[in-house]
């Protein structure tokens, strides 16, 4: 079998720094993937390949994506906010573009001083110990159980008259809801959960609009997997009612935000430093 190649992670900096100045200057992390893979051209192939298949989902180009981000960071290129989003510096935004090599250099010389691990995890926000941990879990789910874990997810997010149906030969639609804004506005809403690693393609798209179409105003495909550029593609394609998608990354953080069966521990350090002055004059 042929082996499938995937840009290493400094191949993908420069991709990454042209997409967040398309993007305006700042981005959330799946627009940013979005953006920097289409300028890379990458193929449907190279988006497929996952970075350890018996551990989660996560595509090997999210995780060198996610190095890139890392790397950039630390070079004063990028900057983060506490709810995920990336952004460019005004150092970024001035050079536009990086070497690679020397940005590696840098990184590595800052790490040799400060004596830091070479195993340390990229993009310390995505945390891929515990959500790979998490999708796990919801991998070895039952497929009830998990229509019933996205009932709850929408219900803790505002969805109301939330029904789990699971028929078959309803056109992929697993359940519907109503989703109220400010009290005012409502719309209807039919979900299609798919519980597995690979990647959502167009045509899976298409098929869920089929069904939604004259029953719903809105369609929301949830998936533990990933989807493919052109799924994306074809969710917001102009003309067509509108799917929002939702994948296994958003998905274990929607959980995280909203406690379900995640914990979140604060630790506090105690840091101790001898004041030599307040020695001196005694």
């Amino acid at each position: 079998m042929l082996e499938i190649k995937v840009p290493t992670y400094d191949k993908l900096m420069n991709p990454t720094v042209e997409a967040l100045f398309i993007l305006g200057g700042s981005g959330t992390i799946e627009e940013i993937n979005a953006k920097a893979v289409e300028i890379a051209g990458l193929s449907t192939e190279q988006l497929e390949v996952l970075h350890n298949p018996d551990k989660g989902s996560q595509s090997e180009i999210e995780y060198r994506l996610a190095w890139a981000r890392t790397y950039l960071k630390k070079f004063g290129v990028l900057e983060n906010s506490d709810r995920g989003i990336w952004s460019l510096t005004p150092y970024g935004r001035q050079i536009k573009r990086v070497n690679p090599q020397e940005v590696k250099q840098f990184v590595r010389d800052k790490r040799r001083k400060a004596k830091v691990d070479e195993q340390e995890n990229p993009d310390e926000d995505i945390e891929i110990s515990w959500r790979e941990e998490l999708l796990q879990v919801i991998l070895q789910m039952s497929p009830s159980s998990f229509e019933r874990l996205i009932q709850r997810l929408l219900r803790e997010s505002g969805f109301t008259q939330v029904e789990v149906t699971g028929k078959s030969g309803d056109g992929g639609v697993d359940g519907k809801g109503i989703m109220r804004i400010g009290g005012l506005l409502s719309f209807r809403v039919i979900f299609q959960c798919k519980r597995y690693q690979g990647s959502v393609g167009s045509g899976q798209i298409r098929d869920f609009r089929g069904a939604m179409i004259g029953r719903a105003d809105k369609g929301l495909l949830v998936t533990t997997g990933t989807f493919t550029i052109d799924a994306y593609k074809e969710a917001t394609r102009d003309g067509a009612p509108a799917i929002d998608l939702i994948d296994g990354n958003q998905l274990v953080h929607m959980l995280k935000e909203l406690k379900l069966g995640v914990k979140t521990e604060t630790i506090q350090v105690e840091r101790v430093s001898v004041n030599h002055e307040w020695f001196g004059n005694i």
